[in-house]
């Protein structure tokens, strides 16, 4: 079992595909260290969420999903990006405790993560085809509700909470 794993992601909004990849790392290391990535993004149609809303969802779903305990094995870590791909994983490293690798189904940070000499792990897919954030959006937009099928209850609760798919039409509007 490998000592810590990241599993980066934008979680916009979270759903069940990230508890599936979740899960998966949690079968294989010790720590999970989730990076809510693009931290200085928020209220555009790509990235609605701030980082702290992301933050608040990612934590009411691991407590449904995990309960109580699964402050013992993951942290969560905001990180704004820094568009020069090649030193991302050093960035990580300098601002992240220590870890061996990624969980990811992105192939640019599968890859980066390969070079620097880490693990680097693709998940299987969870109903890839109906549960993304891009989908989600989407879905939204068009009025259907079927998105909340792909989002665990607790993060549908926060969302409709926050406004959220009056967010996202009305970011629509002004993009």
């Amino acid at each position: 079992m490998l000592e810590g794993l990241v599993v980066p992601g934008r979680f916009q909004p979270l759903h069940e595909g990230h508890l599936h990849v979740f899960r998966y790392a949690l079968e294989r290391a010790k720590m999970l260290y989730i990076v809510v990535g693009s931290a200085q993004e928020s209220f555009t149609l790509k990235n609605p969420l701030t980082a702290g809303e992301r933050i608040v969802m990612l934590e009411k779903a691991l407590e449904e999903d995990l309960g109580g305990g699964w402050h013992s094995r993951i942290r969560i870590y905001p990180i704004m990006d820094i568009n020069m791909n090649k030193v991302w994983v050093r960035y990580l490293e300098q601002l992240l405790p220590p870890f061996d690798g990624v969980v990811s189904g992105n192939e640019l940070v599968l890859a980066l993560f390969e070079d620097a000499g880490l693990e680097a792990i693709r998940p299987p897919l969870y109903r890839r085809g109906e549960c993304s954030g891009t989908i989600i959006r989407r879905r939204i937009l068009e009025g259907n509700p079927g998105w909340r099928s792909c989002v665990p209850r607790s993060v549908v609760e926060y969302l409709d909470s926050i406004g959220f798919t009056h967010r996202i039409v009305r970011l629509a509007k002004h993009e």
